[in-house]
């Protein structure tokens, strides 16, 4: 059962930040399994559970590679070549696709936030095209605008768009053309943690979050299965 995460655990990765080797990871990795792998576990299970009730199939799989990130970065593909992770993601992905590619349920934590998202965060290529020919309908546009408006009315945060050039196909004086500026489509909510953090509050709290963003993550979720794969 998810009691909240220790009292260490923020300062844990502060320290990570501070000393960004392998060599000293290796030499505190019982410090990480028990602060942060172990309680992550235990939180996929506790919050999946709750996010059932919103989505009764969801992937929720407290091991590394399903719900939780490995803590090595795959420095090959990233601009930042420190081999750590200081920043913590939990992932809930709905539907049968890969979980980057799947709209899901996150929440992300570092020592100096907390950070609860739905939807995609990037898309890929197959995914942007979906995504483009699926907003080519008005009634999809119409929808998606309506939610990011109630969305941000409840004071969530959405990305920037992406590009300032129109995809072609669409044009500035369509209803809400704005929408195919994107490269992905989520929302999210930024908290600094408190003691909530360090207790089972943490799951009433990403829930609140999370079913009242549901409709975009209902959205976001029927445009991905419209996708054709490239693979």
């Amino acid at each position: 059962m998810f009691h909240g995460f220790p009292k260490k655990s923020l300062e844990f990765l502060d320290s990570i930040a501070s000393n960004n080797t392998k060599e000293w990871f290796e030499l505190h990795k019982e410090e990480y399994v028990r602060l942060i792998l172990e309680p992550s576990r235990s939180l996929v299970v506790e919050l999946g559970e709750h996010i059932q009730a919103l989505v009764p199939t969801i992937n929720a799989i407290p091991k590394v590679n399903g719900s939780l990130f490995r803590i090595y970065r795959d420095t090959r593909f990233s601009k930042n070549k420190t081999p750590i992770k200081s920043r913590i993601g939990v992932i809930f992905w709905q539907g049968h696709a890969k979980r980057m590619s799947s709209s899901s349920f996150y929440l992300q934590f570092e020592p100096g936030a907390i950070m609860f998202a739905v939807g995609i965060r990037t898309f890929k290529r197959d995914l942007l095209a979906a995504y483009r020919l699926y907003i080519k309908e008005e009634r999809h546009r119409d929808e998606l605008h309506d939610i990011l408006e109630t969305i941000r009315a409840k004071g969530y945060s959405l990305p920037e768009p992406r590009y300032k050039r129109y995809p072609k196909g669409f044009a500035k004086d369509m209803p809400h053309s704005y929408l195919a500026l994107f490269d992905a489509m989520y929302a999210f909510k930024v908290i600094s943690p408190d003691e909530r953090f360090f207790s089972e509050e943490l799951v009433l709290d990403a829930y609140r979050v999370y079913e009242d963003m549901f409709d975009l993550q209902q959205w976001v979720y029927e445009m991905t299965l419209t996708v054709v794969s490239e693979d």
